[in-house]
Formats: C-alpha cells, structure tokens, sequence
C-alpha cells in the first residue's frame, strides 16, 4: 500500500478544454479554410450529401488541433496524509487569453517533477492535441510528452479509459459512466463538452469553463482510485489552489 501512495503522489491528473480557433469560418485565413472544407467533405455523415462550406466549423473544429485550440489546461494531484489517513487533492486550472502563454505555463509545471501523465482518453486526445498545440506555437515539448524515440514502457502516460478497457481495443467508455457506475459525482451538472465552444466564443464565459475543467480533473482522479477498491473508504480532501491562494491574501 506504501508503494502504491509512493506511485500516487508522481501521478498529475489533466483535463483540456478546447474551442475552434475562431468564433465563424470566414475569420479563418483562405489556406485553413480550403482545408478545412476538405475536412469537412470527410466528416459529414453523408458523403452524397450537399452541405453549405463552413457549416461544420463552429460544432466540429475545436476537436480537431490544427482547427481549434486549448483555452484552459485543468490539473490535480494527491498528496497523502499518513497521520491523518486523508489523501489531499490539490488542484488548479491554466488558463490566459493567449494560447501560447496559457501552454508555456503548462509546460513549465511539467518540468518541475518527474510527472506521469492521467487523462481520461488521454492518449488519443489530451496529449497528441497539448503536442499539436505547442508545436504550431513554438513552444518547445515538455519531458512527459516527448514519446519519440522512447520505449512503450517508458512512456510515463495513463489513461483511465484505457485502463477500463482491460485490453478491449475497440471498447470505449465516456467519462460520465464510468462516473456514474462507480457513484462519484457528475461533473456535467452545468455544462458538458458540447457546450463549450458557444460558452467561449458566444458567452465570452470562461469561469464557467475552468469550472467544468476542474471537475472533469477531479472526476477522473476518483475513477483512478476507485479503480483500487481497497481505497474505497478513504477520506479525501479537495483543495483548489487558486482559492487557497486567495484566501491568504
């Protein structure tokens, strides 16, 4: 059990939020829009049916990194309080009006520690969309999510859903359920992942955003654990540190 705190404490637990790179198509340059009208071509449901170019771009772009962009990067990670027997969750959420300033932060936590990296499908979208991101805003790749050249098995990435999967490739399973199955809290009591993109371009509401992040952080922190049932009964503590920082002010 020792070793299994040991292990806890290396883990930060990330969630993204992202939103098309511009509130209407025809503000994108005319090289992003040809391309992505043939991305567009690919992606409705029927490949005979006649669509107005752009008509995707608002619902569909912000998944798509070289169409969208991260607009707040939320994280987590346990601290264990053997005394007490209370595990303290310790979470914040980055979030700037410039992408490029938003990601160089991110990146500089990443550096502090030797992190292993937790997302709930994490390896399919978090990480290559954070890579993508920095990439295209020149921003140098942190240790954790460098993976060329490196052996799986040094890879440090976890991803709950594919930790549920138990090796069924073609299984997936949202967040929401596993949630659910296991009786912790929804984070979609306000907003959920469709409704992003309008909160951000249309309601300019970006606090209600990094709320949301910050639950979908903590949401899959409990699935990790609960994932070991013999943590079931542990008492744990979930402290915001932006709001501890405000609170000593």
């Amino acid at each position: 059990m020792a070793d299994f705190f040991d292990q806890l404490g290396d883990i930060l637990f990330l969630d993204i939020e992202t939103a098309s790179l511009t509130e209407r198509f025809d503000e994108l340059n005319e090289r992003l829009k040809e391309e992505w009208i043939k991305k567009e071509q690919h992606l409705q449901k029927d490949p005979e049916g006649l669509i107005e170019p752009g008509s995707l771009y608002f619902d569909r772009a912000g998944i798509h990194a070289e169409f969208g962009q991260v607009i707040c990067v939320g994280v987590g990670y346990f601290q264990w309080k053997k005394k007490d027997k209370k595990l303290i969750f310790r979470s914040k959420v980055f979030q700037e009006e410039n992408e490029r300033e938003l990601l160089v932060s991110f990146s500089e936590l990443l550096q502090k520690k030797k992190w292993v990296l937790c997302a709930h499908n994490g390896k399919e979208f978090d990480f290559p969309y954070l890579c993508r991101r920095m990439l295209i805003q020149g921003v140098p790749l942190p240790e954790p999510l460098q993976i060329a050249g490196k052996k799986p098995w040094e890879v440090r990435h976890l991803d709950t859903m594919e930790l549920w999967k138990f090796g069924d490739y073609k299984y997936y399973t949202r967040l929401e359920l596993l949630a659910s199955v296991f009786g912790i809290p929804t984070s979609k009591d306000d907003l959920d992942g469709s409704q992003v993109n309008a909160t951000f371009h249309l309601e300019k509401d970006t606090q209600r955003i990094k709320k949301y992040c910050l639950k979908d952080v903590e949401v899959t922190a409990r699935v990790y654990l609960a994932m070991n049932p013999t943590l079931d009964e542990m008492e744990i503590e979930v402290v915001h540190l932006e709001e501890l920082k405000k609170s000593h002010k």
